[in-house]
């Protein structure tokens, strides 16, 4: 059976067979390619006669390698890489839940295509239209400097990714009504660099309106100061004989992806080069500073954190396996240097093995190495969001994901990514099953967060018959909802490390 939309820029088609009628890389912007290269995107022109819609675009330009884990390896990519893909259940006038995603990556990998984010699941069991989307990464999406301005963006002097994310959205209010999708009630998700994007979005000027609800997977709030994205643009300069950043756009593509991987790099501890930047204008200012201030205070807002996020990046290196507490003290001091905290590794990594041991948690190097990290790195940042938003906006919720990982004997624990594949139902994907598990307790743990995910967009709460009731998150309780083995409710988990930074903070 044929399926057609048209939309403001055109009609596509697609065959549709079951359930759904899925629609792919969909063109949402102009190629960003030649002068449009590190400016702010612009609107797509219009196609002629029915595109073909049943085959993803390519992926954003990227040197990420495959996941041995996920089997995710990069697709086709081309600069060219600005679309989207919608999953619908119906193509009439239902005014469904629409949930965008916003794929994570580390700013520099990944796509909306990925086999891990397919949308159909999660659009047949809420009755919701999902969205997926490409956006600019690495050098052509995070360069910032001042010299890059784009007076049609305000000003713009980076952010191209996430303006890119920006123009989805607009694409979405604009188009969706024709998938069968309520403009009016969207939710904006995503994980790691996605859900820093998320947290982001939220304080953006040029996104307000543009969503109802937000939710975001292991992405605390990211905005580098300017001056330090200058110093890396200028490294970037340097190497190629520029002395006017204008200039970047006549750079050969695999030249840039070549530099992004050997002069734009980082140490242990020193986190992501290329990312948002407070440049002013499309991000005014620091996005925790934003949510202090309740620049967020319209959207209700769910996120939450996995209880071993570091453990993914700690099996990279095989140093990293099974450090004895030397290693682990400098790794843990160069992270505290890079985020300008004066305070004793020694110290930190005591506080750590006494708030273990009173709960009967392992104090090995390599455990408390990755709940520093984890902490650091993701839930401290994550925390600090949710109590500033909670305090303008009730309507906000806490998540703990301790289900473990079936990979590598068990070394990956509740890490990095790993709730994913639950909240998606792709749990069936080839592969996913030496990653995320399988079985029944597996299907009603994914069961129990699709569940909530689409409650939350659908209504505001994530709350349903098939967990606990889900209290709000506040400052004093800190209540969160503990997806894994035995679903519960837990006021303040970990408080004890979390009250270690904020000692650190203070």
């Amino acid at each position: 059976m044929v399926a057609r939309v048209a939309t403001n820029f055109g009609t596509l088609e697609v065959r549709r067979e079951g359930p759904l009628a899925i629609f792919l890389g969909i063109p949402y912007a102009q190629p960003p390619v030649g002068e449009l290269r590190l400016r702010a995107p612009r609107p797509p022109r219009p196609w002629p006669g029915v595109r073909d819609a049943t085959r993803f675009g390519p992926w954003a330009p990227q040197r990420a390698p495959a996941s041995a884990l996920t089997g995710d390896a990069p697709g086709a990519q081309d600069e060219d890489c600005l679309t989207l893909n919608v999953w619908t259940p119906g193509l009439d006038d239902a005014r469904r839940p629409v949930m965008v995603w916003i794929h994570g990556g580390g700013f520099t990998g990944g796509s909306g295509a990925s086999p891990l984010y397919r949308g159909g699941h999660l659009a047949e069991r809420g009755d919701v239209v999902v969205v997926t989307l490409n956006y600019r990464l690495g050098i052509l999406g995070f360069l910032a400097h001042p010299d890059l301005a784009d007076d049609e963006a305000g000003g713009a002097q980076g952010n191209w990714g996430l303006l890119d994310q920006v123009t989805a959205l607009e694409w979405v209010r604009d188009n969706i009504a024709a998938f069968g999708g309520d403009p009016d009630n969207v939710t904006i998700f995503g994980e790691s660099a996605g859900g820093m994007s998320v947290t982001d979005l939220l304080c953006m000027p040029s996104a307000h309106g543009l969503f109802r609800r937000a939710i975001a997977q292991s992405g605390p709030p990211s905005g580098m100061p300017m001056a330090r994205a200058e110093e890396r643009a200028a490294k970037l300069l340097a190497q190629f004989g520029l002395s006017d950043p204008a200039g970047l756009r006549e750079v050969a593509l695999d030249a840039l992806l070549e530099a992004q991987g050997t002069v734009l790099t980082s140490r242990a501890g020193e986190g992501l080069v290329l990312v948002p930047v407070v440049d002013g204008t499309s991000l005014p200012i620091a996005p925790l500073d934003a949510f202090a201030e309740g620049s967020a205070a319209r959207v209700p807002f769910m996120v939450g954190t996995n209880r071993d996020e570091a453990k993914l990046f700690m099996v990279a290196d095989p140093k990293n396996r099974d450090p004895d507490e030397d290693l682990v003290l400098r790794r843990i001091e160069g992270g505290l240097a890079f985020d300008g905290i004066d305070r004793s590794p020694g110290a930190i990594l005591d506080a750590y093995r006494r708030a273990r041991a009173a709960r009967g948690e392992p104090t090995d190097p390599r455990a408390l190495w990755s709940a520093i990290e984890s902490d650091r790195m993701f839930r401290l940042g994550t925390l600090r969001a949710a109590s500033a938003h909670a305090r303008h906006q009730p309507e906000t919720f806490c998540y703990l994901f301790t289900q473990e990982s079936p990979a590598m004997g068990g070394a990956l624990g509740a890490c990095h990514a790993l709730e994913i594949p639950f909240v998606f139902g792709n749990l069936g994907a080839p592969g996913m099953d030496r990653f995320a598990g399988h079985g029944p307790d597996a299907e009603a743990l994914s069961a129990q967060m699709m569940d909530a995910w689409i409650g939350f967009a659908r209504s505001g709460s994530p709350g349903h018959a098939g967990i606990p009731g889900w209290p709000r998150y506040d400052e004093e309780k800190r209540s969160t909802m503990v997806f894994g083995p035995t679903t519960h409710v837990e006021d303040a988990p970990m408080e004890a490390e979390r009250m270690v930074w904020e000692e650190v903070v203070a």
